[in-house]
């Protein structure tokens, strides 16, 4: 029988709302982003699961915290960044309209959504990147599920589950860039 991984982005945030570079600044949830939250934890309220996972940003933590309200048989919540969210670098915290005032859409579009190393971000992280930490996390997250025959609850980032979705769903690198991960979604895998 098949075990359960849930995954769900966390609500929007200041940053998101103002169209800023997050990454690993610590923007926290707008009233939107509670509330969308709030919609995750209703659509995971029939789901069972007795492990979650969250980063150390507190966007992560904040839209875990209503789903947890309804699902007592957790009893582990584990910390791992490897699926906190892309770092931007030297973009992080500039708003999206500066970059692209400043170096233009074409730039702005390879920095935002160019997969390759060629496109990261100064001092940041590209897609591939990303992909590097997020591969290990899914093989990890197996071992751990197989073992303990646990489904697990994931609050992450919009760019670590682009890339988990990209692995777990066998996504080309075109349809993984195309992606716009929604704050409302809960993504469901079976893990046999």
């Amino acid at each position: 029988m098949a075990n359960k991984v849930y995954l769900f982005r966390h609500g929007q945030t200041t940053f998101n709302r103002d169209k800023k570079f997050t990454g690993a600044i610590d923007s926290k949830l707008t009233v939107l982003g509670k509330k969308q939250a709030n919609v995750i934890a209703g659509k995971m309220k029939n789901k069972k699961f007795q492990a979650a996972i969250q980063t150390s940003l507190s966007r992560s933590i904040d839209t875990l915290k209503p789903v947890l309200r309804n699902h007592p048989e957790c009893v582990l919540i584990i910390k791992d960044d490897r699926m906190t969210e892309r770092n931007y670098g030297n973009l992080s915290g500039k708003f999206h309209k500066n970059i692209i005032k400043e170096y233009g859409k074409e730039q702005f579009d390879k920095w935002h959504r160019g997969y390759y190393k060629k496109n990261r971000p100064p001092k940041g992280e590209s897609f591939e990147d990303v992909e590097k930490r997020v591969k290990p996390f899914i093989a990890d997250l197996k071992k751990f599920i197989k073992k303990n025959k646990v489904n697990v609850a994931i609050s992450a980032h919009g760019n670590s589950i682009r890339l988990f979705r990209k692995i777990m769903e066998n996504a080309s690198i075109k349809e993984t860039v195309s992606w716009d991960i929604p704050y409302d979604k809960v993504f469901e895998y079976n893990i046999k």
